[in-house]
């Protein structure tokens, strides 16, 4: 094995061990910014991370299957986020000291049936969610009736006229509230040309998100579309009005 310092070779599992995360990040922004980052690879059980000086600079995130724990560890190892490159292993299983500490402890067949009740409900939201989908516009006027540039033929024609000719900044709506620019930042510098991310203060839930050319715009907008940050939140993003 391998000698001081140097873990021995833990087993490919579904739950991935981060550290060298940056300390000065709240506990909250810091989970809500790695469940973000990490969801593209597959469903994410938990993401645990402690306010204790012990676990500071750390996180584990809990994968529903190996694969998708792989794939994050593979893609995700090095990756600047908040400004410090992420160290990424595998966890030594999911170690039931960090499940009691924070309170997620359960046996394994009870934590099975409890993950399939949560899963069916999730389904049913997400299928609620795809009914309202295009019913997005009505329901929150103060978000999406307010595009960059004034649009002819109301809130309903927005989305059926392909309404912006394709270009290197794209607008993205239906985001979470709580939706910081570092974590949209997050997830659009992974696509080549990354230059900025804008939102607007006054109207959460948009953002423009700008890049180098409209290829890379074009690229970015297929890999994210549709993505959620949280359960209820599909991702719209069309190209921005010059």
């Amino acid at each position: 094995m391998s000698g001081d310092g140097e873990a021995p070779t833990i087993p490919p599992n579904m739950t991935i061990y981060i550290n060298n995360l940056n300390e000065k990040i709240k506990i909250d922004e810091l989970k809500k910014s790695l469940h973000a980052v990490f969801s593209q690879f597959g469903k994410i059980l938990e993401v645990l991370a402690f306010k204790t000086l012990k676990h500071k600079g750390q996180a584990w995130v809990v994968f529903e299957d190996v694969s998708s724990a792989s794939e994050a560890l593979k893609r995700m190892q090095g990756f600047p986020f908040y400004d410090k490159p992420m160290r990424i292993q595998y966890a030594k299983t999911k170690s039931d000291i960090i499940a009691k500490a924070d309170g997620t402890f359960v046996p394994r067949e009870r934590r099975k049936r409890h993950d399939d009740r949560a899963e069916r409900k999730r389904r049913e939201q997400h299928h609620d969610a795809n009914q309202v989908g295009l019913g997005l516009n009505s329901s929150y006027p103060g978000v999406y009736g307010a595009p960059p540039l004034p649009y002819s033929g109301g809130a309903k024609s927005m989305l059926q006229e392909a309404p912006a000719l394709p270009n290197n900044i794209l607008f993205v709506q239906n985001l979470p509230h709580e939706t910081t620019p570092m974590m949209l930042q997050m997830l659009f510098i992974q696509y080549p040309g990354f230059k900025e991310v804008r939102m607007i203060e006054a109207k959460p839930g948009i953002a423009f998100v700008e890049y180098g050319d409209e290829m890379q715009a074009t690229v970015a907008m297929q890999g994210l579309q549709g993505f959620k940050i949280t359960q209820q939140n599909p991702m719209l993003i069309t190209y921005a009005k010059k």
